[in-house]
């Protein structure tokens, strides 16, 4: 008896959900029986997935290298997943904030572990030679990157270095990001201009990040922790997770690729150029870029030694291959 009460109370709460649709119950139970059931390849869209993978040449490694990077690019969606969701969160709930930046960075744990598959995963002169049939596109041209980076802070932080003390958040969006620092990564190395990487990227994604970072301006993650209750800016798992995230994105994320540029990029007898024509031994060392999301929560110390974990990099490739 009690199982037939529960089912007439579900269906009731069916018919009200189902009133305002224009549509009866009964259609949308039809729909229910004609429905195919579903498995998990149609669910995932396997087949899809698995046809992705397009090589531009015969290296076998190469689809290695598809594939990590769109592994890559599904991570950076779901650190962008649980970022909205603290953008549009209301409560001002200290837990909730925890509980999204903990999921954003174990995201980050998987990528920067992964990374290996990058640095040991394929064989360097397949890469040196297929790589050529890729050019002018790069890694530089995530555009889900740089959102990542629009939805941790304000614009001002991400200002080149070298020209942050001239900005503030009183400057325009469009100022601001004429100066953004991973800009100055992609300029020929030979004469200091643009690279046909940087102007295809700014081409497809300038409009879309102007308008983001004009719908977030004074709501980013970082001013969302600044707009806390003081007693919730001082919550010890909060601002930990806060920095940690700091520290993936902007020190350990770019430090295991220094490791994996320096592994392919780097001989003795020669300097071999990223692909695009990025000025990766000058964009990558993070201690070089000092990014920082949330200043105000790191020490001077701290602020000060940002990212020169850079020279174990440099110094000790062999570190790299143990890691």
């Amino acid at each position: 008896m009690k199982n037939k009460e529960r089912i007439e109370a579900q269906i009731s709460k069916l018919e009200e959900k189902y009133k305002d649709s224009g549509q009866d119950m009964s259609s949308y139970l039809d729909g229910l029986l004609y429905q195919r059931y579903l498995t998990y390849w149609d669910y995932i869209h396997l087949d899809t997935l698995l046809s992705l993978q397009v090589p531009r040449t015969h290296f076998p490694d190469e689809e290695i290298f598809i594939m990590y990077h769109q592994i890559t690019e599904l991570y950076f969606k779901l650190i962008l997943h649980e970022q909205k969701q603290i953008v549009d969160d209301k409560s001002q709930n200290p837990d909730f904030f925890t509980e999204k930046l903990n999921r954003i960075n174990n995201y980050y744990k998987a990528l920067i572990s992964s990374f290996s598959i990058m640095v040991r995963g394929m064989e360097r002169e397949q890469f040196l030679q297929y790589r050529m049939a890729l050019l002018p596109a790069s890694g530089f041209q995530s555009a889900q990157y740089r959102m990542i980076e629009i939805y941790a802070t304000g614009l001002e932080n991400l200002v080149h270095h070298t020209d942050r003390p001239r900005f503030s958040e009183s400057n325009s969006i469009e100022e601001l990001y004429e100066h953004i620092y991973w800009k100055k990564g992609a300029t020929d190395l030979a004469t200091g201009e643009k690279t046909l990487t940087l102007k295809q990227f700014e081409y497809r994604y300038t409009p879309r990040f102007i308008r983001t970072a004009k719908q977030l301006k004074g709501n980013t993650i970082y001013h969302k922790y600044l707009n806390l209750p003081l007693e919730s800016q001082h919550n010890k798992a909060l601002v930990d997770a806060l920095k940690k995230m700091d520290v993936n994105a902007n020190v350990n994320w770019p430090l295991v690729h220094m490791g994996s540029a320096h592994r392919y990029l780097n001989k003795e007898d020669q300097e071999i150029e990223a692909t695009g024509g990025t000025n990766w031994k000058e964009y990558l060392p993070p201690s070089f870029q000092k990014v920082v999301f949330y200043p105000s929560l790191h020490t001077n110390t701290e602020l000060n030694n940002w990212g020169k974990q850079w020279v174990d990099h440099i110094f000790n490739p062999e570190k790299i291959e143990n890691e």
